[in-house]
């Protein structure tokens, strides 16, 4: 008979075997709605630890529940959607908060609002802050009693709109990296102990209100100059330094000048390089219009994809263009990208000339890109007629769009809203532009930085749209990043119309494309803007984007009040539902639910049938990637 332990290892296998299933468990705290974020969790546990919370603000923070539904709806917080559950935005200003800027605000790393104002936070600003959360489009730390210097690496928060630091205690000199925030259009240092000069170009950007408050800033546009004037001793020093410096200098000149020869040339080269160097052509902004008025640039040649009967020249451009005064500036795309100009010819034609803001390409290079999107031609997307290369300039020219950016015809005031025929045949003329360019082609052409910016509209309100193919050419300064391009390292994409998993994975894809059109169709149904919509009840800003404003009304049951208030009770009720359930589809927050452009396209035309908005092209076939894959 086998020993007593022996005979319990035998029978434990078939008891186990015998022994009903366990039921798995609800992990703690789960509950309905989609699980939020481990790491967005980690930084709103980390944030009530860390600061003192004498009011008891933060009391909603319970934890004990962390189903998105739930912690989507703490005191201050907003999420991407109640689907995604990331955190978006905090909004804690006038909690009465108390201690230094929390650590753990680091695992909030999707979060484009940080609004810590009015409370009495203090220390200093971390200057790794901008590593933390890295999209910040939104910083307000107003009305603390924050110290120590500004961080130099607040540069790095590379999407910020708006920066607000008045009313602390900061101290030193403001770092000229600020001046590199190109989309910055709100400053505030106002009422803090900043000293020694502003940097030029912020001075030049941003007025007096930003900087008062500062006894120690200096220059502009707080004063003309800085400095302390100079006692009689050593104002004679000076000047006697000066006379004897000119003097020295006047004869190295001239020794120069006599041993190479350079003569006239050379003072020419010269005068052009402090151009772009500072002085008076800086100060206005034209010194690169300056360069391109010389004689020999002039006539540089304008090279056209059609042989026009006339041969254009540079000269005809910057005639056109007023010398490519501001005055011509119009809405045509991506401002980042480029600056648009309209240019009327003598033929009284016109133009759309688009200078590129950065282009490192050798010129051969250039030109060979310019060949290929020279090629892309299709009914809804504006034509590039052609290009010129004039020494570091690259100027693009497209035919001019009469009737504008679709931005800006929905805001114009004044104006009588869209009809809505005219709403649904510029959705299905932008979706028919896009899936060609995603599906006409066996490597797709992403655009990448699709927005109501970038349709345009001709004449007959028909969709157009451009920018396609600046992915390639545009790309960072030279000693901010290299070469890169910013549409591949994380800058591109106007807010509002940024896909959520580009905040993980900046790779431009065709369902990332997707989400910026269903953000577009929203517009377009709404009259709303995608990052700045108003309210029809108070006249106030919603804070989030219109993708969260109207996933929030949908939540609510109160769908209907999406649509703008022009097409209600016209008769396109069930056309109106089925438009908006495209645009729901191609702005899931996973890019695996999302529609692709090609059944986008063929949704929206199904619903303009007998709209005179579903004609074929059938020269333009989609006939590939049609799957609803995310790969690509």
């Amino acid at each position: 008979m086998p020993p007593p332990r022996l005979s319990l290892l035998l029978l434990l296998p078939l008891l186990l075997l015998l022994a009903p299933p366990a039921t798995p468990q609800p992990a703690p705290g789960s509950g309905s709605g989609a699980a939020p974020q481990e790491d967005d969790l980690r930084c709103l546990r980390g944030v009530k630890k860390e600061l003192a919370d004498p009011d008891g603000r933060l009391s909603s923070w319970d934890f004990t529940n962390t189903s998105a539904s739930v912690v989507c709806n703490y005191n201050g917080i907003t999420c991407w959607n109640p689907q995604e559950s990331r955190v978006i935005s905090l909004s804690l200003s006038g909690f009465g908060l108390q201690g230094a800027l929390p650590s753990s605000l680091q695992y909030c790393r999707a979060a484009t609002t940080l609004d810590l104002s009015g409370n009495a936070l203090s220390g200093p600003i971390p200057p790794a802050l901008c590593d933390w959360v890295p999209f910040l489009v939104s910083l307000d730390l107003s009305s603390n009693a924050l110290s120590g210097p500004l961080p130099a690496e607040l540069a790095n928060c590379r999407f910020l709109n708006s920066l607000k630091l008045a009313g602390n205690q900061l101290s030193g000199q403001i770092p000229a990296s600020l001046a590199r925030l190109d989309r910055l259009k709100s400053l505030d240092l106002s009422g803090n102990r900043l000293d020694g000069q502003i940097p030029p170009q912020l001075g030049a950007n941003f007025g007096k209100d930003s900087f008062s408050g500062n006894s120690g800033l200096c220059g502009r546009p707080v004063s003309s100059r800085c400095g302390k004037g100079l006692g009689g001793a050593g104002l004679g020093i000076v000047i006697a330094a000066g006379v004897f410096g000119a003097a020295a200098s006047l004869l190295l000149a001239y020794f120069f000048w006599r041993c190479t020869g350079k003569g006239k040339g050379g003072r020419r080269r010269q005068r052009r390089g402090g151009s772009e160097s500072g002085g008076a052509a800086v100060e206005d902004g034209s010194w690169w219009a300056e360069r391109l008025r010389a004689a020999h640039n002039r006539l540089a040649p304008v090279s056209l994809f059609q042989k026009p009967i006339v041969k254009v020249k540079l000269a005809d451009l910057m005639a056109a263009t007023q010398d490519f005064n501001t005055s011509h500036i119009v809405v045509a795309g991506s401002s980042r990208a480029g600056t648009a100009y309209r240019a009327v010819l003598r033929d009284g034609s016109a133009l759309t000339v688009k200078r590129l803001h950065s282009c490192p390409l050798s010129e051969k290079a250039f030109r060979a890109e310019m060949g290929r999107i020279g090629q892309l031609r299709h009914p809804n997307i504006v034509p590039l007629l052609g290009f010129c290369v004039v020494e570091d300039e690259r100027l693009l020219v497209y035919k001019h769009m009469e009737s504008g950016a679709l931005s800006s015809v929905m805001k114009k005031p004044g104006d009588a809203p869209l009809d809505w025929a005219t709403r649904l045949r510029i959705a299905v003329g932008t979706a028919r532009g896009l899936a060609w360019l995603h599906h006409g082609f066996q490597v797709p052409q992403i655009h990448q930085n699709l927005s109501s910016s970038a349709v345009l509209l001709d004449e007959d309100y028909e969709a157009r749209i451009t920018d396609v193919g600046l992915t390639r050419l545009v790309r960072m300064a030279p000693g901010e990043g290299g070469d890169t391009s910013p549409f591949l390292n994380g800058d591109f994409g106007e807010f509002g119309y940024v896909a959520p998993e580009y905040a993980s994975n900046p790779v431009g894809t065709m369902k990332g494309d997707a989400y910026a059109f269903g953000v577009i169709l929203f517009e377009l149904v709404s009259g709303q803007e995608a990052a700045a919509v108003v309210t029809d009840v108070t006249g106030e800003g919603f804070k989030g984007t219109l993708v969260d404003w109207v996933n929030q009304l949908k939540a609510s049951g109160r769908i209907g009040d999406v649509v703008d208030r022009p097409l209600r009770g016209k008769g396109h009720d069930k056309e109106i539902e089925e438009f908006l359930k495209v645009a729901f589809a191609c702005t899931q927050p996973r890019p695996k639910e999302r529609y692709s452009m090609y059944r986008a396209y063929h949704s929206l035309k199904g619903i303009g049938q007998g709209r005179d908005v579903s004609e074929q092209f059938d020269e333009f076939p989609l006939s590939y990637n049609k799957e609803d894959s995310d790969t690509m």
